[in-house]
Parts: structure tokens; C-alpha cells; sequence
């Protein structure tokens, strides 16, 4: 047996390991820092639902990590290896999460241990309500303290349910609406949640490449335009910024990693058609326009300028780390690159885009949709005509002033029309959304390119996120 060989660490682990190693660098005290690391409390229930004749029990978990703000957030995952330290490691990741992009909120984390393929719309549905059940009757759902979003494996729809099954458990709640965000538009939800976790990872990466210094410590030139990216897993995130950056930024999606195989294509793939023949078929076999590898991790490790992985944890681990050849490492997922291969990365000079910032985009968009369902309003609503009045003003004026110089200048059509028009929710929430990643994103440079004891974003998010953190606690007498 070989002793030298060093243990792969958790998901737990590696977030503790990376924490340590942040901490190492300030000036807490042993008390304090214990206590921004550890989790407040976890909450399991164990419940029945009677499915097809039969009474099948479930096992869900959520956890608090931090309550330093109120009310504490964090998605719902329903995946058939939900367990308690993944949880905890989650809800930890959103505690850092939160402080960094500054949104108001302790972290949480929920899962159910569940393969939702498995059963129907209608067994889904009373699945879903009985969890929401044991816990909004803890509280561990309710608008000012508790607040879930969609996470792996559910969406618009569970929370759709979970926000109606707090309704009716709370009939006299006026702000019942905020107990969950992530809900379709019709249920409360906002233009623009359901692509805010991938719009984040388009504007992270615009934001990395808008500094020189930034590109170059990557071994990259230029600007998003034309770059080489691999996307694992093509799920809400892995779709979303591949469509974007594809669509938006001119990269070419050469590599597109599923659960049964990889497709692989240098000249680039089209990401709709992939997307179209993954929901229709389940998966990425038998797709005709480019080669399939059945081994689909090896496309991990093919060469390409951006890698995004955008589905599980731990999937970039000590034992292909080094093989890994993108200079860049975009984590769209949370937990993608365990903490034995982060060491192995940075040491070959990989940059790596750290998943607390990279895949913040949306709890910033769920701050949103908390936000407007607080205010009872649609953002733009009060001020969009009154925006396109004084617009109007100006054109008017800049049009008159034309007249009297014998025209010779012109408004052109479509300048007239983009200025005219008064800004509404999905442009606020996208514009939001931009302010918040650019600010995020500056406040970590400054440490990594300022202190010569941060190597990489990674440690420098977390003093940052950590920073806050301490400094709520420090507020309230601790």
C-alpha cells in the first residue's frame, strides 16, 4: 500500500480547505472564525407520500449555515445522492456567495433525495408539497427567514408549488409571494431569473477579459470573440452561457459534455440544435453533426481556451487535473473542481473564475424577484413612460434644431427607436445583474492583483466574502 498517496478530498472538505486557507491570511479571532465556518443547524425529515398503491418514504434535508443576515437563502436540489454533508457544503457556498455580490442574505441550502425522472408531473407535484409541508411548518420557508430557489434538478415548477402550498398554510400573508423565488412570471417570478445563473457566467467572463493584465496572466489575448470553449453539462447554466456567448460574444462551442458521452466539434456546435436533440432524446447519443465520444469526461480534458463546467461537483479532480489544458476555468457549477485539484491548477498556472462568484447570477436575480415581491410592483412599471416622455424631449428638441439648419443632419430610425424606449423589467434585471458581477468581480481583483500573499481569485473571493461576513457578526456584538 502506498501512504504517500493523497486522499482526494470531499465536497465538504474541499469548501473547508479553501476556507482555510483564506482564513490563514487575516486577522480573526479563533472564536469568530469557527463560527463563520461551521453550520448553524440541519434540518432532516423523513416523510411519506402514497404513490401507486403504496405508501414511499423520502428523505430530505436544509440547512442554515449562516444567519448573520436574514433571511437566509439557498436553492432546493432534488438528485438521487443528496446527503447531509453536500448540503452543508452548499449552504456554506452561498453564505460566501451572498456576502460577495452583496446581496442581503444568511445561506442556506435544501435537498431531497430523489431522481425526479422517476415519476410523473402529478407524483412530483404531491411529492413537493409534502416537503414544503415539513418545512414551511418549521419556518425553514417563510419570506423573512427561509427563502428557496431552484437548484439541480428542479425548477419554475416545484417552485411554483412550494410558493402555493406556503399560500395555503399562510392565507392572511401578504408577502406569501416571497417565501420562494425562482417562480414562473405568472406566480410572482421576474423576467429573467431562468437565464441568470448563465447570464451571470457571460457577464463574469466579459468582465474578466475587459483587463489586460487580467487575459495575460491566463496566457490569453484578445477578447471573447473566437475563443475555444467546452461546456459540461448542458442543463439551465451549461445552456444558457453557451447560448450566450455563442450568440453574443462570437465563441465557438467546441465541446458539449452530457451524461452519456460528449459531443466534440473544433469548428464549433450548434447549441440550440443540441439542446433541441437533448430534450427530445435525453441525452446527446446518436446527435448527427458531430462526433460523439462515449467517454464523455475526456472532452474535459481536450484542448480549448475556456472551460466551463456547469453540472456537478468534484468533476475536475486530483486524478485528471493535470491533464486539464484550458488556461481558463469558468465554474458554473458550484463545487466543480475539488480543492486536491485546485492545488494542482494553480500550480501549472491554470486561472480559475471561482464558482461563488461565477455562478452568483442567480441569487442576484432572486434578490431581484425577493425584492419585487416585497414592493408588490413589476420593476419599470412607476418610471418606464416617464423615462420615454423625456427622451421624447430630447429628440424633439435635436429634431427642431435639425429644421433650422436646413437638415443637414438626421436622427437615424433605429436610434430614435432604442432611445425612445423606456427601460422594463427584463432590461432593469439584466442591467442589475451586469452592475452587480462587475462589482463583485473588481472587488476580488483588487485583493489578487494587490496582495502579494493571493495567488488566485479563488482565495481572494474568499477574503472578501469572509470579510463581510466578520463584519456582520462584529455588528451585532460577537
Amino acid at each position: 500500500m502506498n501512504v504517500n498517496v493523497k486522499a482526494e478530498p470531499s465536497f465538504r472538505e474541499s469548501v473547508d480547505l479553501m476556507f482555510n486557507r483564506a482564513v490563514a491570511l487575516m486577522d480573526l479571532s479563533p472564536g469568530l472564525e469557527e463560527k463563520i465556518r461551521v453550520c448553524n443547524s440541519t434540518y432532516t425529515v423523513r416523510f411519506g407520500v402514497r404513490l401507486r398503491g403504496a405508501i414511499h418514504t423520502f428523505t430530505g434535508y436544509r440547512s442554515v449555515h449562516s444567519e448573520h443576515m436574514e433571511p437566509v437563502k439557498g436553492g432546493i436540489r432534488y438528485a438521487p445522492n443528496v446527503h447531509q454533508d453536500e448540503v452543508e457544503a452548499l449552504a456554506a457556498l452561498m453564505t460566501y456567495k451572498c456576502a460577495l455580490v452583496e446581496a442581503p442574505f444568511g445561506g442556506s441550502k435544501g435537498g431531497l433525495r430523489i431522481d425526479p425522472r422517476q415519476y410523473d408531473e402529478h407524483e412530483l407535484e404531491l411529492i413537493t408539497r409534502r416537503f414544503a409541508y415539513e418545512l414551511i411548518k418549521r419556518d425553514l420557508i417563510h419570506p423573512s427567514q427561509n427563502v428557496p430557489a431552484p437548484d439541480m434538478g428542479t425548477g419554475e415548477r416545484e417552485m411554483a408549488w412550494i410558493a402555493d402550498q406556503y399560500a395555503r398554510m399562510n392565507t392572511t400573508d401578504i408577502n406569501a409571494r416571497a417565501c420562494v423565488t425562482g417562480k414562473p412570471l405568472n406566480s410572482g417570478g421576474i423576467a429573467g431569473r431562468v437565464e441568470a445563473t448563465g447570464r451571470g457566467v457571460q457577464y463574469a467572463l466579459r468582465e474578466f477579459f475587459r483587463d489586460r493584465l487580467d487575459v495575460d496572466k491566463a496566457g490569453l489575448s484578445g477578447t471573447l470573440d473566437g475563443k475555444r470553449v467546452i461546456v459540461q453539462g448542458l442543463g439551465n447554466v451549461g445552456y444558457h452561457a453557451a447560448k450566450f456567448l455563442s450568440e453574443e460574444d462570437g465563441c465557438r462551442i467546441t465541446g458539449i459534455i452530457e451524461r452519456d458521452g460528449a459531443l466534440f466539434d473544433p469548428k464549433g456546435l450548434n447549441v440550440e440544435a443540441v439542446r433541441s436533440w437533448i430534450v427530445k432524446h435525453g441525452g446527446v447519443t446518436g446527435y448527427p453533426d458531430a462526433a460523439h465520444v462515449v467517454e464523455g469526461a475526456a472532452v474535459l480534458e481536450e484542448e480549448c481556451d475556456i472551460l466551463i463546467p456547469a453540472a456537478m461537483e468534484g468533476v475536475i479532480h486530483m486524478e485528471n487535473a493535470a491533464r486539464i489544458r484550458a488556461p481558463l476555468i469558468i465554474e458554473a457549477a458550484n463545487g466543480p473542481v475539488t480543492a486536491g485539484a485546485d492545488d494542482i491548477l494553480r500550480r501549472k498556472g491554470t486561472v480559475i473564475i471561482p464558482d461563488m462568484y461565477a455562478n452568483a447570477g442567480g441569487v442576484t436575480v432572486s434578490y431581484f424577484e425577493w425584492v419585487k415581491n416585497l414592493s408588490h410592483i413589476r420593476f419599470g412599471r412607476m418610471q418606464r413612460r416617464q423615462e420615454e416622455s423625456r427622451h421624447q424631449l430630447v429628440v424633439d428638441e435635436l429634431e427642431a434644431l435639425s429644421d433650422s439648419l436646413g437638415k443637414t443632419w438626421t436622427l437615424s430610425p433605429d436610434f430614435k427607436a432604442r432611445y425612445l424606449r423606456g427601460a422594463d423589467e427584463l432590461e432593469l434585471v439584466r442591467s442589475g445583474l451586469d452592475d452587480t458581477m462587475r462589482i463583485a468581480y473588481q472587488s476580488m481583483r483588487a485583493i489578487w492583483h494587490e496582495r502579494g500573499d493571493v495567488e488566485d481569485l479563488r482565495t481572494a473571493a474568499y477574503l472578501v466574502s469572509i470579510g463581510k461576513v466578520a463584519a456582520s457578526y462584529r455588528a451585532k456584538g460577537l
